[in-house]
């Protein structure tokens, strides 16, 4: 602890706390400490640069003290003349230093540090099921109104195929990193189904979560738009039993090449 009266003792805690901190400060486990510790060093060295100038004026004011090893005092006097005149170099070097680190200061306190990214893991994507719109939605909006969203879901999941389905939504592109819905659809999950509906427009949809075990190929664009509403479709796999969308064909390797 300092003493606030020993120069002596508070310069040896001042040295071993700045060992210390260049020893803590070589690793930083959340980047928003750094002000902080900006902030600190600032007051450090205006301190330093207070305690130079006085170093300073001890050497000055005592020279007549000041002999050198064989008892001149003139050499003495001279010694301690030039150790003046170097700290005081070294104060005014110091006020370079201070702006230095209170614009360094500025800056990072405009920073918003937000939290590491988390390394990669399993993606999810949204597999359309089937989409209804017009008399076929009005059926499952009756469902919904009178029985609730669980009811549709558990209808509408007649619909799912399972492998077919989703080998289907890749083939024709109702294949999505988000839900497609609009500014008026409602949205309810259950389980890996999630359902959208919207009574205004009349139509329905369910999706199925399709976790993806590897990363997306660089470059490869978003599979799939939002299903059109101008007709009503019923989602019926057409995808023939030797066809695997996640092995590229030789014979359309620029088309699947886009895909997943």
């Amino acid at each position: 602890m300092p003493t606030f009266q020993n120069p002596t003792v508070d310069a040896a805690e001042a040295s071993e706390a700045l060992r210390g901190l260049a020893h803590a400060s070589r690793v930083f486990e959340d980047p928003a400490d750094t002000y902080a510790v900006l902030g600190d060093l600032l007051a450090g060295v205006r301190s330093l640069r207070q305690a130079l100038d006085q170093l300073a004026t001890a050497h000055v004011t005592n020279r007549v003290r000041a002999h050198d090893d064989a008892g001149d005092q003139t050499a003495g006097a001279n010694y301690a003349l030039a150790a003046t005149a170097e700290l005081q170099q070294a104060a005014a070097l110091l006020d370079g230093v201070y702006d230095r680190v209170d614009a360094a200061m500025a800056a990072s306190g405009r920073i918003a540090w937000h939290p590491a990214p988390t390394a990669p893991g399993p993606m999810s994507r949204w597999v359309s099921v089937v989409f209804l719109q017009g008399q076929d939605a009005d059926e499952v909006l009756t469902i919904i109104d009178r029985d609730g969203t669980d009811a549709a879901i558990e209808h509408l999941a007649g619909f799912d195929m399972g492998e077919e389905t989703t080998q289907a939504a890749f083939v024709n592109g109702y294949v999505y990193d988000t839900i497609p819905t609009g500014p008026l659809d409602h949205t309810t999950t259950t389980g890996v189904y999630t359902l959208t509906y919207n009574h205004d427009h009349g139509h329905v949809s369910l999706l199925r979560a399709h976790p993806e075990t590897r990363e997306r190929e660089a470059g490869a664009p978003v599979t799939g738009t939002a299903p059109s509403r101008l007709q009503s479709r019923r989602q019926t796999p057409v995808v023939e039993d030797e066809d695997d969308w996640f092995v590229p064909s030789q014979s359309s390797s620029a088309l699947r090449g886009r895909a997943l």
